[in-house]
């Protein structure tokens, strides 16, 4: 090759990775930063009552799990510098559940006393696909209820979804996500706690520990002593 070709070409080269170097500087400065101005609360409101079951179990949560492959799971807005959380949604999520259950009595004292254990799968916790004029909070997530007895267990499921207008103004816009994830958290608990996949579930678990009693065997007829 030429060496004038040869010197283009190596400008060119130079030229794309400085270029490149500034487009990453530049998504880098662009990266929102979670700071107290741009971080809301989310918090579970008034407990949810649970239905009633026909034995009131004890619950314990176990363990509370995020499978939602989301790398930043505390950024719920990229957009207008940012919205984050002050919690990870996996602590919300336990937060709102055990309220619900020690507040209705149904919250066991140690995952030894507990007649069925729980472990929750959060699969999405904040903000869906939406228009630019409404937030769409949504909130996921699987539980596994398990009788510790008998080993057996039990997926039930729930999903709560809330929609606000959106906003012009920064702090109207904050308050609005923050509204709209707090409500799509307590549909979701209240689907959890209320559906009938958790009285089904309930009602199964428990049966399968009853054990039917055995006949008893009936006494051997007393045969006459010789005199």
């Amino acid at each position: 090759m030429p060496l004038r070709g040869t010197l283009n070409l190596s400008i060119a080269f130079l030229s794309l990775g400085a270029f490149s170097g500034v487009a990453i500087q530049s998504a880098q400065a662009d990266e929102p930063k979670p700071k107290p101005e741009n971080t809301i609360t989310i918090l579970p409101g008034e407990p949810v009552a649970p239905q009633k079951f026909e034995r009131s179990p004890k619950f314990w949560i176990v363990d509370i799990t995020d499978r939602s492959g989301n790398p930043q799971p505390l950024l719920v807005m990229k957009e207008r510098g940012g919205v984050f959380l002050d919690k990870q949604p996996t602590a919300i999520v336990k937060d709102a559940l055990e309220q619900s259950l020690k507040a209705a009595n149904l919250l066991a004292s140690d995952a030894a006393s507990a007649d069925l254990v729980l472990r929750v799968y959060v699969f999405h916790f904040g903000l869906a696909s939406g228009s630019l004029l409404d937030f769409f909070g949504k909130v996921e997530f699987s539980t596994m209820v398990k009788n510790p007895k008998t080993g057996e267990s039990l997926e039930v499921k729930a999903v709560g979804t809330s929609i606000a207008n959106g906003a012009m103004r920064k702090k109207n816009m904050q308050k609005n996500v923050e509204e709209n994830i707090e409500g799509a958290l307590r549909d979701a608990t209240r689907n959890f706690l209320r559906g009938t996949q958790l009285k089904e579930a309930v009602a199964s678990l428990s049966k399968s520990e009853v054990v039917p009693a055995a006949a008893p065997i009936p006494a051997e007829p007393m045969k006459p002593q010789p005199r």
